[in-house]
Protein backbone atom coordinates (compact mmCIF):
# COMPACT_ATOMS: atom_id res chain seq x y z
CA UNK A 1 0.00 0.00 0.00
CA UNK A 2 2.84 2.37 0.87
CA UNK A 3 4.47 1.74 -2.52
CA UNK A 4 1.17 2.51 -4.29
CA UNK A 5 0.83 5.80 -2.39
CA UNK A 6 4.43 6.74 -3.16
CA UNK A 7 3.96 5.96 -6.86
CA UNK A 8 0.67 7.89 -6.96
CA UNK A 9 2.30 10.94 -5.37
CA UNK A 10 5.15 10.87 -7.88
CA UNK A 11 2.71 10.47 -10.78
CA UNK A 12 0.73 13.51 -9.64
CA UNK A 13 3.76 15.76 -10.08
CA UNK A 14 4.79 14.47 -13.49
CA UNK A 15 2.87 17.42 -14.92
CA UNK A 16 3.27 20.12 -12.24
CA UNK A 17 1.36 22.83 -14.09
CA UNK A 18 -1.76 20.70 -14.55
CA UNK A 19 -1.56 19.46 -10.97
CA UNK A 20 -1.17 22.95 -9.52
CA UNK A 21 -4.12 24.23 -11.56
CA UNK A 22 -6.33 21.31 -10.47
CA UNK A 23 -5.34 21.66 -6.80
CA UNK A 24 -5.92 25.42 -7.01
CA UNK A 25 -9.44 24.87 -8.40
CA UNK A 26 -10.25 22.43 -5.59
CA UNK A 27 -8.74 24.75 -2.95
CA UNK A 28 -10.69 27.74 -4.28
CA UNK A 29 -13.95 25.77 -4.29
CA UNK A 30 -13.33 24.58 -0.72
CA UNK A 31 -12.38 28.09 0.43
CA UNK A 32 -15.50 29.54 -1.18
CA UNK A 33 -17.74 26.88 0.36
CA UNK A 34 -16.31 27.40 3.86
CA UNK A 35 -16.70 31.17 3.64
CA UNK A 36 -20.11 31.26 1.94
CA UNK A 37 -21.67 28.67 4.27
CA UNK A 38 -20.30 30.58 7.28
CA UNK A 39 -21.61 33.84 5.79
CA UNK A 40 -25.05 32.31 5.26
CA UNK A 41 -25.19 31.00 8.82
CA UNK A 42 -24.04 34.41 10.09
CA UNK A 43 -26.71 36.23 8.08
CA UNK A 44 -29.37 33.83 9.40
CA UNK A 45 -28.14 34.47 12.94
CA UNK A 46 -28.45 38.22 12.35
CA UNK A 47 -31.91 37.89 10.76
CA UNK A 48 -33.23 35.73 13.58
CA UNK A 49 -31.89 37.93 16.37
CA UNK A 50 -33.12 41.11 14.68
CA UNK A 51 -36.60 39.62 14.16
CA UNK A 52 -37.06 38.11 17.61
CA UNK A 53 -35.81 41.25 19.34
CA UNK A 54 -38.43 43.36 17.61
CA UNK A 55 -41.36 41.33 18.84
CA UNK A 56 -41.37 37.64 19.75
CA UNK A 57 -38.19 36.90 21.73
CA UNK A 58 -36.32 33.60 21.50
CA UNK A 59 -38.91 31.79 23.60
CA UNK A 60 -42.30 32.55 25.12
CA UNK A 61 -44.28 30.96 27.91
CA UNK A 62 -48.00 31.16 27.17
CA UNK A 63 -51.26 29.56 28.17
CA UNK A 64 -52.06 26.49 26.10
CA UNK A 65 -53.79 27.39 22.77
CA UNK A 66 -53.08 31.12 23.22
CA UNK A 67 -50.85 31.26 20.12
CA UNK A 68 -53.69 29.99 17.90
CA UNK A 69 -56.70 31.63 19.54
CA UNK A 70 -55.20 34.87 20.95
CA UNK A 71 -58.00 34.82 23.51
CA UNK A 72 -57.99 37.45 26.24
CA UNK A 73 -58.91 34.79 28.80
CA UNK A 74 -55.91 32.47 28.16
CA UNK A 75 -53.38 33.95 30.58
CA UNK A 76 -50.31 33.21 32.66
CA UNK A 77 -51.76 33.78 36.13
CA UNK A 78 -48.49 33.81 38.04
CA UNK A 79 -45.86 35.40 35.75
CA UNK A 80 -43.45 36.00 38.65
CA UNK A 81 -43.12 32.23 39.17
CA UNK A 82 -42.11 31.81 35.54
CA UNK A 83 -39.77 34.78 35.87
CA UNK A 84 -38.06 33.10 38.82
CA UNK A 85 -37.50 29.97 36.72
CA UNK A 86 -35.94 31.98 33.89
CA UNK A 87 -33.89 34.12 36.28
CA UNK A 88 -32.02 31.03 37.54
CA UNK A 89 -31.06 29.79 34.07
CA UNK A 90 -27.55 30.67 32.95
CA UNK A 91 -28.46 30.76 29.24
CA UNK A 92 -31.14 33.46 29.69
CA UNK A 93 -29.96 36.99 28.98
CA UNK A 94 -33.21 38.77 29.94
CA UNK A 95 -36.96 38.28 30.20
CA UNK A 96 -40.08 40.41 30.39
CA UNK A 97 -43.88 40.19 30.68
CA UNK A 98 -46.43 41.25 28.10
CA UNK A 99 -50.20 41.40 27.89
CA UNK A 100 -52.27 41.92 24.75
CA UNK A 101 -55.80 42.91 23.85
CA UNK A 102 -57.69 43.87 20.71
CA UNK A 103 -59.24 47.32 20.93
CA UNK A 104 -60.39 50.35 18.99
CA UNK A 105 -58.04 53.31 19.02
CA UNK A 106 -59.42 56.73 18.09
CA UNK A 107 -57.82 60.05 17.33
CA UNK A 108 -59.78 63.25 16.67
CA UNK A 109 -60.19 62.25 13.02
CA UNK A 110 -60.08 58.45 12.67
CA UNK A 111 -60.60 55.09 14.41
CA UNK A 112 -58.70 51.87 13.83
CA UNK A 113 -58.69 48.38 15.31
CA UNK A 114 -55.31 47.54 16.84
CA UNK A 115 -53.51 45.24 19.26
CA UNK A 116 -52.81 47.01 22.53
CA UNK A 117 -49.66 45.59 24.13
CA UNK A 118 -48.83 46.13 27.77
CA UNK A 119 -45.07 46.18 28.40
CA UNK A 120 -42.73 46.81 31.30
CA UNK A 121 -40.61 49.75 30.05
CA UNK A 122 -37.48 48.68 31.96
CA UNK A 123 -37.34 44.96 31.14
CA UNK A 124 -38.74 45.41 27.62
CA UNK A 125 -35.68 47.51 26.73
CA UNK A 126 -33.45 44.57 27.71
CA UNK A 127 -35.40 42.00 25.69
CA UNK A 128 -36.38 43.91 22.55
CA UNK A 129 -34.98 46.64 20.30
CA UNK A 130 -38.16 48.70 20.65
CA UNK A 131 -36.36 51.51 22.45
CA UNK A 132 -33.84 51.88 19.60
CA UNK A 133 -36.62 51.91 17.00
CA UNK A 134 -38.15 55.18 18.23
CA UNK A 135 -38.04 57.67 15.33
CA UNK A 136 -40.02 60.55 16.86
CA UNK A 137 -40.58 61.45 20.48
CA UNK A 138 -39.20 59.28 23.27
CA UNK A 139 -39.46 55.85 24.87
CA UNK A 140 -41.93 55.07 27.67
CA UNK A 141 -40.81 56.71 30.94
CA UNK A 142 -40.41 54.53 34.02
CA UNK A 143 -42.40 56.95 36.18
CA UNK A 144 -45.53 58.35 34.55
CA UNK A 145 -47.74 58.80 37.62
CA UNK A 146 -47.42 62.59 37.52
CA UNK A 147 -48.54 62.82 33.90
CA UNK A 148 -52.11 63.71 33.02
CA UNK A 149 -52.44 60.71 30.69
CA UNK A 150 -50.43 57.46 30.63
CA UNK A 151 -47.83 57.37 27.82
CA UNK A 152 -48.02 55.16 24.74
CA UNK A 153 -45.85 54.16 21.80
CA UNK A 154 -47.36 53.84 18.35
CA UNK A 155 -46.17 52.45 15.02
CA UNK A 156 -45.30 54.95 12.31
CA UNK A 157 -47.85 53.55 9.83
CA UNK A 158 -50.63 53.65 12.42
CA UNK A 159 -49.62 57.20 13.39
CA UNK A 160 -49.86 58.21 9.75
CA UNK A 161 -53.28 56.58 9.37
CA UNK A 162 -54.59 58.25 12.52
CA UNK A 163 -52.95 61.61 11.66
CA UNK A 164 -51.25 61.83 15.06
CA UNK A 165 -47.77 62.32 16.47
CA UNK A 166 -45.93 62.68 19.79
CA UNK A 167 -47.98 64.63 22.32
CA UNK A 168 -51.36 63.78 20.77
CA UNK A 169 -54.00 61.89 22.73
CA UNK A 170 -55.66 58.60 21.76
CA UNK A 171 -58.81 57.02 23.14
CA UNK A 172 -58.61 53.23 23.65
CA UNK A 173 -61.85 51.23 23.89
CA UNK A 174 -61.95 47.47 24.35
CA UNK A 175 -63.18 44.65 26.56
CA UNK A 176 -61.59 43.62 29.82
CA UNK A 177 -60.75 40.08 30.84
CA UNK A 178 -63.80 40.00 33.11
CA UNK A 179 -66.13 41.18 30.32
CA UNK A 180 -66.23 44.79 31.49
CA UNK A 181 -65.65 47.77 29.21
CA UNK A 182 -61.98 48.73 29.10
CA UNK A 183 -61.48 52.40 28.27
CA UNK A 184 -58.60 54.79 28.72
CA UNK A 185 -57.01 57.89 27.21
CA UNK A 186 -53.27 57.78 26.51
CA UNK A 187 -50.82 60.37 25.23
CA UNK A 188 -48.34 59.41 22.51
CA UNK A 189 -44.79 59.51 23.87
CA UNK A 190 -43.03 58.18 20.78
CA UNK A 191 -43.45 56.76 17.29
CA UNK A 192 -41.45 53.65 16.31
CA UNK A 193 -40.58 52.06 12.96
CA UNK A 194 -39.62 48.38 13.01
CA UNK A 195 -39.64 47.75 9.27
CA UNK A 196 -42.40 45.16 9.78
CA UNK A 197 -45.43 46.80 8.22
CA UNK A 198 -48.02 44.69 10.02
CA UNK A 199 -46.47 45.46 13.39
CA UNK A 200 -46.11 49.19 12.64
CA UNK A 201 -49.66 49.43 11.31
CA UNK A 202 -51.63 47.57 13.95
CA UNK A 203 -50.10 47.91 17.42
CA UNK A 204 -49.57 50.38 20.24
CA UNK A 205 -47.58 49.85 23.45
CA UNK A 206 -48.63 51.08 26.88
CA UNK A 207 -47.18 50.44 30.36
CA UNK A 208 -48.04 46.94 31.61
CA UNK A 209 -49.31 48.16 34.99
CA UNK A 210 -51.78 50.51 33.33
CA UNK A 211 -52.84 47.77 30.90
CA UNK A 212 -53.57 45.38 33.77
CA UNK A 213 -55.67 48.01 35.54
CA UNK A 214 -57.68 48.97 32.45
CA UNK A 215 -58.27 45.44 31.15
CA UNK A 216 -58.92 43.85 34.58
CA UNK A 217 -56.03 41.39 34.29
CA UNK A 218 -55.64 40.92 38.07
CA UNK A 219 -51.85 40.65 37.75
CA UNK A 220 -51.94 38.11 34.90
CA UNK A 221 -50.13 38.43 31.56
CA UNK A 222 -50.38 36.68 28.21
CA UNK A 223 -46.70 36.18 27.42
CA UNK A 224 -43.49 35.70 29.34
CA UNK A 225 -40.82 36.55 26.77
CA UNK A 226 -37.15 35.56 27.12
CA UNK A 227 -33.97 36.21 25.15
CA UNK A 228 -31.09 33.73 25.26
CA UNK A 229 -27.45 34.75 25.40
CA UNK A 230 -27.10 33.10 21.98
CA UNK A 231 -29.18 30.97 19.64
CA UNK A 232 -27.42 27.80 20.77
CA UNK A 233 -28.94 28.27 24.26
CA UNK A 234 -32.54 28.43 23.00
CA UNK A 235 -33.24 24.69 22.84
CA UNK A 236 -31.82 24.14 26.34
CA UNK A 237 -33.81 27.06 27.79
CA UNK A 238 -37.01 25.76 26.20
CA UNK A 239 -36.54 22.19 27.46
CA UNK A 240 -35.51 23.18 30.98
CA UNK A 241 -38.34 25.71 31.33
CA UNK A 242 -40.93 23.20 30.12
CA UNK A 243 -39.56 20.54 32.47
CA UNK A 244 -39.67 22.92 35.46
CA UNK A 245 -43.23 24.02 34.66
CA UNK A 246 -44.37 20.39 34.40
CA UNK A 247 -42.60 19.57 37.66
CA UNK A 248 -44.48 22.34 39.47
CA UNK A 249 -47.76 21.02 38.04
CA UNK A 250 -49.35 24.45 37.71
CA UNK A 251 -53.15 24.63 37.77
CA UNK A 252 -53.44 26.26 34.36
CA UNK A 253 -51.53 24.42 31.59
CA UNK A 254 -48.72 26.42 30.04
CA UNK A 255 -46.59 25.82 26.95
CA UNK A 256 -43.10 26.94 26.03
CA UNK A 257 -42.61 27.99 22.39
CA UNK A 258 -39.39 28.92 20.61
CA UNK A 259 -38.91 31.40 17.77
CA UNK A 260 -39.40 28.70 15.11
CA UNK A 261 -42.93 28.05 16.38
CA UNK A 262 -43.67 31.73 16.94
CA UNK A 263 -42.39 32.82 13.49
CA UNK A 264 -42.77 29.88 11.08
CA UNK A 265 -42.52 32.27 8.12
CA UNK A 266 -38.96 33.26 9.08
CA UNK A 267 -37.88 29.62 9.30
CA UNK A 268 -39.39 28.89 5.88
CA UNK A 269 -37.60 31.90 4.37
CA UNK A 270 -34.28 30.66 5.80
CA UNK A 271 -34.90 27.14 4.47
CA UNK A 272 -35.70 28.47 0.98
CA UNK A 273 -32.55 30.61 0.96
CA UNK A 274 -30.46 27.66 2.15
CA UNK A 275 -31.85 25.42 -0.61
CA UNK A 276 -31.03 28.00 -3.29
CA UNK A 277 -27.53 28.34 -1.82
CA UNK A 278 -27.02 24.56 -1.85
CA UNK A 279 -27.99 24.45 -5.55
CA UNK A 280 -25.35 27.10 -6.31
CA UNK A 281 -22.74 25.18 -4.31
CA UNK A 282 -23.53 21.92 -6.11
CA UNK A 283 -23.02 23.66 -9.47
CA UNK A 284 -19.65 24.93 -8.24
CA UNK A 285 -18.67 21.44 -7.06
CA UNK A 286 -19.72 19.90 -10.38
CA UNK A 287 -17.46 22.36 -12.23
CA UNK A 288 -14.56 21.21 -10.05
CA UNK A 289 -15.54 17.57 -10.58
CA UNK A 290 -15.42 18.00 -14.36
CA UNK A 291 -11.97 19.54 -13.93
CA UNK A 292 -10.84 16.38 -12.11
CA UNK A 293 -12.52 14.20 -14.74
CA UNK A 294 -10.76 16.04 -17.56
CA UNK A 295 -7.41 15.84 -15.76
CA UNK A 296 -7.56 12.08 -15.34
CA UNK A 297 -8.93 11.36 -18.80
CA UNK A 298 -5.95 13.25 -20.24
CA UNK A 299 -3.62 11.37 -17.89
CA UNK A 300 -4.98 8.03 -19.09
CA UNK A 301 -4.55 8.96 -22.76
CA UNK A 302 -1.00 10.13 -22.11
CA UNK A 303 -0.07 7.07 -20.04
CA UNK A 304 -1.82 4.34 -22.02
CA UNK A 305 1.48 2.87 -23.23
CA UNK A 306 2.85 3.02 -19.68
CA UNK A 307 -0.17 1.10 -18.43
CA UNK A 308 0.36 -1.47 -21.17
CA UNK A 309 3.97 -2.02 -20.04
CA UNK A 310 2.88 -2.39 -16.41
CA UNK A 311 0.14 -4.86 -17.32
CA UNK A 312 2.60 -6.84 -19.49
CA UNK A 313 4.89 -7.06 -16.45
CA UNK A 314 2.04 -8.57 -14.43
CA UNK A 315 0.36 -5.56 -12.83
CA UNK A 316 -3.33 -6.28 -12.50
CA UNK A 317 -5.99 -3.85 -13.83
CA UNK A 318 -7.38 -3.62 -10.30
CA UNK A 319 -4.07 -2.33 -8.94
CA UNK A 320 -3.84 0.27 -11.71
CA UNK A 321 -7.38 1.41 -10.91
CA UNK A 322 -6.46 1.66 -7.23
CA UNK A 323 -3.34 3.66 -8.16
CA UNK A 324 -5.37 6.17 -10.16
CA UNK A 325 -7.93 6.54 -7.40
CA UNK A 326 -5.15 7.18 -4.87
CA UNK A 327 -3.82 9.88 -7.20
CA UNK A 328 -7.29 11.45 -7.38
CA UNK A 329 -7.89 11.35 -3.63
CA UNK A 330 -4.39 12.67 -2.87
CA UNK A 331 -4.75 15.62 -5.24
CA UNK A 332 -8.24 16.39 -3.97
CA UNK A 333 -7.19 16.06 -0.32
CA UNK A 334 -4.30 18.50 -0.77
CA UNK A 335 -6.61 21.06 -2.39
CA UNK A 336 -9.29 20.61 0.26
CA UNK A 337 -6.85 20.97 3.19
CA UNK A 338 -5.39 24.17 1.67
CA UNK A 339 -8.91 25.48 0.97
CA UNK A 340 -10.17 24.73 4.50
CA UNK A 341 -7.16 26.39 6.15
CA UNK A 342 -7.35 29.55 4.04
CA UNK A 343 -11.17 29.59 4.20
CA UNK A 344 -11.16 29.32 8.00
CA UNK A 345 -8.58 32.10 8.32
CA UNK A 346 -10.54 34.43 6.01
CA UNK A 347 -13.82 33.60 7.74
CA UNK A 348 -12.29 34.05 11.19
CA UNK A 349 -11.04 37.53 10.20
CA UNK A 350 -14.46 38.66 8.99
CA UNK A 351 -16.17 36.97 11.94
CA UNK A 352 -14.26 39.36 14.19
CA UNK A 353 -14.45 42.51 12.04
CA UNK A 354 -17.72 41.87 10.18
CA UNK A 355 -18.66 42.66 6.59
CA UNK A 356 -20.18 46.05 5.91
CA UNK A 357 -23.10 45.68 3.51
CA UNK A 358 -22.28 48.54 1.15
CA UNK A 359 -25.15 50.99 0.71
CA UNK A 360 -27.38 49.16 3.19
CA UNK A 361 -25.83 49.84 6.59
CA UNK A 362 -27.87 52.97 7.27
CA UNK A 363 -31.11 51.26 6.26
CA UNK A 364 -30.33 48.20 8.40
CA UNK A 365 -29.49 50.36 11.40
CA UNK A 366 -32.99 51.84 11.29
CA UNK A 367 -34.39 48.40 12.04
CA UNK A 368 -32.07 47.45 14.87
CA UNK A 369 -29.45 45.66 12.71
CA UNK A 370 -25.89 46.91 12.98
CA UNK A 371 -25.31 46.99 9.21
CA UNK A 372 -22.42 44.52 9.49
CA UNK A 373 -22.81 40.81 8.92
CA UNK A 374 -20.50 38.55 10.95
CA UNK A 375 -19.93 35.08 9.42
CA UNK A 376 -20.36 32.24 11.89
CA UNK A 377 -17.53 29.71 11.50
CA UNK A 378 -18.51 26.28 12.77
CA UNK A 379 -17.52 22.65 12.30
CA UNK A 380 -20.46 22.19 9.91
CA UNK A 381 -19.55 25.17 7.68
CA UNK A 382 -15.85 24.21 7.70
CA UNK A 383 -16.29 20.51 6.90
CA UNK A 384 -19.60 19.88 5.11
CA UNK A 385 -18.81 21.69 1.82
CA UNK A 386 -15.27 20.30 1.38
CA UNK A 387 -16.55 16.81 2.30
CA UNK A 388 -19.03 16.97 -0.59
CA UNK A 389 -16.21 18.16 -2.87
CA UNK A 390 -14.16 15.11 -1.85
CA UNK A 391 -17.05 12.74 -2.48
CA UNK A 392 -18.09 14.11 -5.87
CA UNK A 393 -14.54 14.46 -7.18
CA UNK A 394 -13.87 10.85 -6.12
CA UNK A 395 -16.95 9.71 -8.05
CA UNK A 396 -15.84 11.79 -11.04
CA UNK A 397 -12.44 10.08 -10.99
CA UNK A 398 -14.04 6.63 -10.96
CA UNK A 399 -14.94 6.76 -14.66
CA UNK A 400 -11.42 7.33 -16.03
CA UNK A 401 -9.98 4.97 -13.42
CA UNK A 402 -12.35 2.17 -14.42
CA UNK A 403 -11.45 2.65 -18.10
CA UNK A 404 -8.05 1.17 -17.28
CA UNK A 405 -9.71 -2.15 -16.42
CA UNK A 406 -10.80 -2.52 -20.04
CA UNK A 407 -7.31 -2.00 -21.44
CA UNK A 408 -5.57 -4.91 -23.16
CA UNK A 409 -1.75 -5.00 -22.89
CA UNK A 410 -1.21 -5.54 -26.63
CA UNK A 411 -3.54 -2.66 -27.58
CA UNK A 412 -2.06 -0.39 -24.95
CA UNK A 413 1.54 -1.08 -26.07
CA UNK A 414 0.55 -0.28 -29.66
CA UNK A 415 -1.04 3.02 -28.62
CA UNK A 416 0.59 5.95 -30.45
Amino acid sequence: MFIDVKMAWRNIWRNPRRTILTISAIAFASLLLVFMLSFQFGSYHTMINASVKINTGHIQVQAQDYQDKQSMHLVVNNPKAIGNILYKMQGVAAYTFRAKAFALVSSKERTYGVVVIGIDPATEAEVSTLKSLIRRGSYLPQDYQNQASPPALIGNLLARNLHVGPGDELTVLGQGRDGSIAATVVRIAGVYSSGMDEFDRSSIQIPLKHFQDVFAMRGAVHEVVAIGKSLKHVAKIKNETAAEINRRNLKHPLVVMDWEELMPGLRQAIEMDLVSGIIFYLILILVVAFSILNTFLMAIFERTKEFGVLMAMGTTPGRLTKLLLIESVSMTAVGIVIGIIIGCLVTWYFQIHGIDIAGSSEILKQYGISGRIHPQLSLISAISGPAVVLLITFLAALYPALKVRRLRPVEALGHM
